[in-house]
């Protein structure tokens, strides 16, 4: 491939001429912050937030989707960008549910984290905002629209990565939202519960349905025998998030924890994953060799439920 070199911050670049400016600025390490672009997924310069000041261009330009050129002298932080960034996100947030501190994602969103990287304490732009839905009849995702900035992540990746598409732009203009089609549910869409849109989404528009409080009242009925069967990978991923290297085992820590919390059996999923994995080889053996190329959609680790037995127990 081509090589073009450039300049970003005064400091000079020589990256593959299919690079686009956002790309070679990472390669440099240089940060530009960014809301709606996902590499090959959703590189639409949607959010307006990785605004670049380039030598001899009439405006600001959006570095995502922006090709790199021989001799290109781009600056990232000029004051004109920084004006222009947060007066972008000033403009989000304006039409933003700010319920931070009760927010599912707080101190784990992009949006709050950008806002105090720009430092915004107030937003000066007040008016009408778009009224929000929430749909949590699902049983696994629920939709907040009031959250919902329209970078447009969810729906490239229901689209392009799991090959489904059931969530797109509805309406225009101001009341534009991202919906499923004629205003349907998720539990009406026919959504498989991928998880992948809440995984891509920076904010809280997207995100798991909790069933804490139904699992308290199972654990804290006394005519309710609860058990937890856990994944295989929870022992492993577990650790991660006390600070303990990555791949630490902490089976013996997670099962102790969890009687203490008041389950009354602690199951490993070892030999369902097992079957699992055999069973899906041989279909994924079986696809390669029919010449296939649909994906796979595969999972061996349910949420949890219960189901009564005659005497009255429950598992």
């Amino acid at each position: 491939m081509e090589k073009v070199t450039l300049t970003i911050n005064g400091l000079e670049v020589s990256v593959p001429s299919n690079y686009t400016v956002l790309e070679a600025a990472k390669e440099a390490g240089i940060d530009i912050p960014t809301l709606c672009y996902l590499k090959e997924i959703n590189e639409v310069g949607a959010c307006r937030v990785c605004l670049v000041e380039v030598e001899g261009a009439r405006s600001l330009q959006a570095s995502c989707v922006l090709p790199v050129r021989d001799g290109m002298v781009v600056k990232t932080n000029t004051k004109k960008v920084r004006d222009a960034v947060k007066t972008t996100v000033e403009l989000i947030l304006a039409n933003h549910n700010r319920e931070c501190l009760t927010c599912f994602r707080n101190r784990n969103c992009e949006l709050q984290t950008l806002s105090e990287e720009l430092g915004i304490k107030e937003v000066s732009f007040n008016g009408e905002k778009r009224v929000g839905t929430v749909d949590d009849i699902s049983h696994s995702i629920v939709r907040d629209s009031s959250k919902c900035i329209l970078c447009g992540r969810c729906v490239n990746t229901c689209k392009k990565v799991q090959n489904i598409g059931i969530l797109d732009f509805t309406n225009r203009g101001f009341t534009t939202e991202v919906a499923p089609a004629f205003n349907k549910s998720m539990d009406e869409a026919p959504c498989i519960y991928c998880g992948q849109c809440i995984n891509v989404c920076p904010v809280a528009a997207l995100r798991e349905k909790s069933d804490i409080e139904r699992v308290w009242d199972a654990i804290e009925d006394p005519k309710t025998h609860v058990l937890v069967q856990t994944a295989p990978a929870v022992r492993a991923a577990l650790g991660e998030e006390f600070g303990l290297p990555i791949g630490t085992r902490v089976t013996g820590k997670m099962v102790a924890a969890l009687r203490r919390l008041g389950f009354d059996k602690v199951f490993d999923t070892n030999f369902g994953a097992d079957l699992t994995i055999m069973e899906e080889g041989h279909e994924l053996l079986d696809r390669i060799q029919n010449g296939e190329k649909l994906p796979m959609i595969t999972s061996c680790s349910p949420g949890w439920q219960i189901t009564s037995s005659n005497d009255g127990c429950s598992a």
